[in-house]
């Protein structure tokens, strides 16, 4: 596809495309759109043949010229990985007669972390990127194109396109300028407030805990959080995503952009959290333990966290999706926003109409989680 000497294509694979160049479309803010991370997952086999997320990352670029804007894609062949639930949809698609699947995906596999999906060195380059995405679609009888956890100031470039928004609710934690975990407690009503010491005293009374960057993760740390991560895995969602190898692969090429947190008895891990270090946030990803110790959850996803963007002057902690947990531990309702694209104008204004009516419940929703917080009411 080529329009006024710029040319669009689809690539195999991220890994294709020079790092350098993906690297400043992508920018430092979010460690889950670089090179480095998406190439991991490929070269892993987490995704690829066989897993249901076939990368076809979109391009444009110059006519001999380097790339002046790309998004990572997939071409999905199920609904799992993504934390934005089209299910139903899915279901009425394949009830009407049509073939729901495959459809693009423009995500970070695995990732509910609001950040760019559309790369560009100027926004002038979003509308082509996303004309590019509907005529692959086209051209290839896909359903649908599906961006998922855009952020806020890439919402009005998928409207103007003609991609209907969805919005739904994640918790993150908010750093007021916060001194020390301490700081922060002072914000909360006080039975709140003594709850969440109470519950840090009880887990870390039973552990030891270690935070870990860069060359301080070594394999057997990653050896222990597979089995932690194998476990969680098993038990929501049936077979974990990442491969071991991913581990690895992640460690070698990030490892100063991950906070690896475990806990220990007498030396052994028994317990972790993975955690991913932007510019501005920290986001948690992944959680798990061989042995059960009341309130560990907490400590080492949510309290080690805010320990750590305040040590790290990070603005935010994004702790992944659903959870309303994490609401009585300082964790605020945050909006996010996926967008929609559909080939069939019949099923797209079905669509159109369904998330009218969602986006009332989701507002409603979000109000009232924001009165339910810990914090002291004025």
């Amino acid at each position: 596809m080529s329009d006024g000497g710029l040319a669009a294509r689809v690539g195999g694979s991220v890994g294709a495309f020079d790092r350098a160049e993906w690297n400043a479309l992508a920018g430092s803010d979010n460690p889950f759109v670089s090179h480095e991370f998406l190439t991991a997952l490929e070269d892993s086999g987490s995704v690829g043949a066989g897993t249901g997320w076939q990368p076809a990352p979109l391009v444009i670029s110059a006519e001999d010229g380097p790339l002046v804007a790309a998004m990572p894609a997939y071409l999905k062949g199920h609904s799992q990985g993504e934390y934005v639930f089209d299910h139903s949809w899915a279901d009425a698609y394949e009830r009407a007669g049509g073939s729901y699947y495959p459809k693009l995906q423009i995500a970070a596999p695995f990732t509910p972390a609001t950040r760019p999906r559309l790369l560009v060195s100027d926004e002038a380059y979003a509308a082509p990127l996303l004309a590019a995405a509907e005529q692959l679609c086209l051209q290839n009888g896909f359903s649908s194109a599906h961006a998922t956890f855009i952020e806020p100031e890439q919402r009005t470039l998928f409207q103007r396109a003609g991609w209907m928004l969805r919005s739904d609710i994640q918790f993150h934690w908010h750093n007021r300028g916060f001194a020390d975990f301490d700081a922060f407690l002072a914000t909360l009503a006080s039975r709140k407030r003594k709850d969440l010491r109470k519950e840090r005293a009880a887990a870390q009374s039973q552990v030891d805990i270690a935070r870990l960057r860069g060359d301080d993760i070594r394999p057997e740390h990653w050896d222990a959080f597979w089995r932690f991560y194998q476990d969680t895995g098993a038990r929501k969602w049936g077979t974990p995503y990442l491969t071991r190898e991913a581990f690895d692969l992640l460690g070698e090429r990030m490892g100063e952009k991950i906070l690896l947190v475990l806990a220990l008895q007498e030396g052994e891990p028994i317990a972790g959290a993975l955690n991913f270090i932007g510019r501005d946030a920290l986001y948690g990803r992944y959680w798990g333990c061989t042995r059960d110790v009341r309130f560990l959850h907490f400590e080492l996803c949510y309290y080690q966290a805010i320990d750590a963007a305040i040590e790290l002057g990070l603005s935010r902690v994004e702790a992944g999706a659903q959870g309303g947990h994490k609401l009585a531990r300082g964790y605020e309702p945050v909006e996010t926003v996926s967008a929609h694209w559909f080939a069939d104008r019949g099923f797209r204004q079905a669509v159109a109409d369904f998330l009218e009516r969602e986006r009332a419940g989701v507002d409603a929703d979000c109000n009232y989680l924001a009165t339910r917080t810990p914090f002291k009411k004025a």
